[in-house]
């Protein structure tokens, strides 16, 4: 299916500005409307987080801090110069980050031959040196690791299927290499990078300084919970310069969250007491929402002057970070954050309403004429649903495809109707199952409870009918389409999408259209 480009700028556009709806709509070139439709989908979701994080951004900005970027990657000995001698327990609870070292590989005469099996040929004495040279300045990381199967593939003059099959089966040291461990860190929180930022700039920049970053750190967890990640995001931030007190923390918690709805604010000691605030200062944020009453969202102190000492930085510092994930929490009703994180990994249960969007038809007519010779179908088959056979009605006659066709619904059979009682029957989704129902008093529950979808048996049938005469119709043939028992929604036209299928047998569910359909149709062509 093609698009014309300017179609998608407009989409864009109205994206922008809050112009797009739900449901189906047609969005294609003009000569291919009709014969091509399209479905314009809602706008689409933001998750949690990260429109958490957007509110955060544009509140801090709004608020006069500058954003940063500080550093992720931390070394060992800043933890030792920002916690003092409690660099040992921070330590337990960060990762240290690991590598493969580079394997000193040797090419003895016996390897050379089995290269040379591998490649089918004998390799020459320059070949031989190069070989030598190439994985000699791997070793001393003149070449990367993502292109040493390049690199030997140019030497040996060959593919890199050959290469990494060479690697593997010549030189096991690089399938038996283990990590190794180095003396950097992930950051398991924000302050890490403050002080490395605030040494970098506190002299050379106007004061005061305000800075945010809302980020990913990084925590070595015992196990992950309900309230737990081992990377969660951070939203902090540093007001440093000479008039700077404690009292900046809670006017700034304040501004900060009541952009999130919070109206009353408390604010008590925080027993954990870091090493890297000053004494009595480390504060805890307390905040009342209008719903879910007193939460602690957010945590800020004076940095200790002895930790901002072994950054050179002479002037006071008031940090307050607060994480991102809690505050989505409570801003989404959410209990575990990890299903609030991770939602692919923890499916939600379907609506009623859900469903029915997932219940399609299986086969439509396309053309004009073709939905009206399924409208016509409908209309023929309700009207006369009770005459006895053998019987036929004249539905519809005129031209499908360049072919002249005429169209009835009959019953060929006697003792029989024209039409089964299912005909009536229509399709709702009623507590997560999918059922084929009929008017009458034992499925009252069903259709004042349920979600309707619009479709009944009838309707199912004859566009399935209307489809097959159509298709017939462009060879120059008629047809005929006779449906009986219905057992599966294939047999009445139905067509189900997997992921709500999957959610049906998941959860114990049921798909039930069965009942007597018993409608025949037939087409013949005419002169």
């Amino acid at each position: 299916m093609r698009f014309n480009p300017e179609d998608w700028k407009q989409r864009s556009h109205e994206n922008f500005e809050g112009a797009w709806h739900e449901g189906p709509s047609v969005l294609t070139p003009a000569a291919h409307a009709e014969t091509y439709p399209c479905r314009v989908y809602k706008r689409a979701q933001a998750h949690p987080v990260f429109a958490t994080i957007n509110r955060l951004r544009e509140t801090y900005l709004s608020m006069g801090f500058d954003e940063a970027e500080v550093p992720v990657i931390i070394e060992e000995k800043d933890i030792y110069r920002q916690f003092g001698p409690e660099a040992m327990a921070v330590l337990d609870r960060v990762f240290y980050l690991g590598g493969l070292p580079r394997p000193n590989v040797g090419i003895a005469r016996d390897r050379l031959d089995r290269i040379n099996a591998i490649l089918g040929t004998a390799m020459s004495a320059p070949t031989e040196e190069k070989l030598r040279e190439t994985l000699h300045a791997y070793k001393k990381s003149e070449i990367d690791g993502d292109e040493l199967t390049f690199e030997l593939s140019k030497v040996l003059g060959t593919d890199d299927g050959v290469v990494v099959h060479i690697l593997d089966e010549v030189f096991p040291e690089f399938r038996e290499l283990a990590p190794e461990s180095s003396r950097s860190t992930l950051r398991s929180h924000m302050t890490s990078g403050w002080f490395i930022t605030l040494g970098a700039i506190w002299d050379k920049s106007p004061l005061p300084l305000r800075m945010f970053s809302v980020d990913r750190c990084f925590r070595r967890e015992q196990a992950e919970g309900t309230t737990r990640l081992m990377t969660y995001h951070s939203a902090s931030c540093i007001v440093a310069g000479e008039d700077v007190t404690i009292e900046d923390g809670k006017a700034v918690s304040e501004a900060l969250l009541s952009a999130f709805g919070y109206t009353d604010f408390r604010f008590q000691p925080d027993e954990k007491r870091s090493k890297y605030y000053m004494p009595d200062t480390q504060t805890e944020v307390y905040a009342r929402h209008p719903v879910h009453g007193w939460v602690e969202v957010a945590t800020f102190g004076m940095y200790s002057p002895s930790a901002l000492a072994e950054y050179g930085v002479g002037v006071p510092v008031m940090n307050l970070g607060l994480g991102v994930e809690r505050l989505a929490m409570i801003a989404y009703h959410a209990n575990d954050v990890r299903q609030l994180v991770y939602p692919q990994f923890f499916p939600r249960p379907l609506s009623d309403r859900e469903i029915v969007r997932a219940v399609h038809l299986r086969e439509e007519p396309v053309s004009r004429e073709g939905k009206q010779l399924a409208a016509e179908i409908v209309k023929v088959a309700a009207a006369n649903g009770s005459a006895p056979g053998p019987c036929s009605f004249d539905a519809w006659e005129g031209t499908l495809g360049g072919t002249a066709v005429k169209v009835v619904v009959e019953e060929p059979e006697a003792n029989a109707k024209l039409c089964g009682p299912a005909c009536a029957n229509e399709i709702f989704v009623h507590n997560g199952s999918v059922l084929g129902v009929p008017d009458a008093e034992k499925w009252n529950g069903v259709r004042t409870e349920g979600v309707p979808t619009g479709i009944s048996y009838l309707s199912a049938v004859s566009a399935m009918a209307a489809a097959r005469v159509e298709e017939a119709a462009r060879c120059g043939k008629g047809t005929t389409l006779q449906v009986k028992m219905a057992k599966l929604p294939s047999d009445i036209n139905l067509r189900i999408d997997d992921y709500a299928m999957r959610f049906i047998t998941d959860n114990n569910k049921k798909v039930d259209v069965r009942g007597p359909v018993f409608l025949s149709v037939r087409s013949v062509t005419r002169e």
